[in-house]
């Protein structure tokens, strides 16, 4: 995919729905499109056998009654623990789910997704390897076609790598939380179609790089009416935001 062949709405929906329901769940998912968003983010990690399963943390405590590392668990384990009662009584029971579980959602309703690569330590290439191919199965299959391909993201240049050579036909983006030496070549080196960037590290000029580069760029995670004016004035591609009930998606999209 080029970057100029952007199939992607400028608002996406943080882990589904922002702090408005328990992140990266189903629930989420259903909160955050009913008020309109059709492109969402989660992050996706790799059981102990293999599942693929939406989680952020690397443990368990913050955002279900499970404890320990997540990635130790096999999923018969993972998949009874309560992921919504951490947020609200309205939640609690809530799941677990899995990308598979995910995917067949947002391509049922022709929404699109970011699918964060989140590895557990040690697990960089095999995390990214494995949701690259059951995204490109996943996408292969649907009927009716999808809207989009699915959107791969990490922090982790191993994971995209991975990701990479396991399906190149998926478009993918690196996450950037600093401008560090050498990120631009990195991204080019992936063959990356955008970078994703902490919103403070955003302006015009820096904007108008990417841009220069072939790249897409896309801001996390923007909760500010200012800061969402900044960045659209600046010529921001997407915008990340928990706060999905204050910014109508509908309003506006890029170029």
């Amino acid at each position: 995919m080029s970057s100029a062949a952007w199939p992607y709405p400028l608002w996406v929906a943080h882990r589904g729905a922002g702090r408005l329901a328990p992140e990266n769940t189903l629930a989420a998912f259903r909160v955050g499109a009913g008020f309109g968003y059709r492109m969402f983010e989660c992050d996706v990690k790799l059981s102990a056998d293999g599942e693929l399963f939406l989680l952020h943390d690397a443990r368990l405590e913050r955002t279900s009654d499970g404890t320990g590392v997540a990635g130790d668990r096999p999923w018969a384990e993972l998949r009874r623990l309560d992921a919504g009662s951490w947020h609200s009584r309205t939640y609690a029971g809530e799941p677990l789910p899995t990308l598979d579980t995910i995917a067949r959602y947002v391509l049922r309703n022709g929404y699109h997704l970011n699918v964060e690569i989140k590895p557990s330590p040690g697990t960089e290439a095999a995390t990214g390897a494995a949701v690259a191919d059951r995204c490109a199965r996943l996408w292969r299959d649907s009927r009716p076609a999808p809207a989009s391909l699915p959107l791969l993201t990490s922090f982790q240049p191993e994971a995209l790598r991975a990701a990479q050579a396991a399906q190149p036909g998926l478009p993918r983006g690196l996450l950037l939380d600093r401008w560090r030496d050498g990120w631009l070549e990195e991204a080019q080196s992936l063959a990356c179609v955008a970078v994703v960037a902490h919103h403070a590290l955003l302006d015009a000029e820096s904007i108008a790089t990417l841009h220069a580069a072939d790249l897409r760029v896309l801001s996390y995670t923007v909760n500010d009416a200012c800061e969402v004016e900044r960045l659209l004035q600046a010529g921001i591609d997407g915008l990340i935001t928990d706060a999905v009930d204050r910014f109508a998606p509908a309003g506006r999209s890029p170029g």
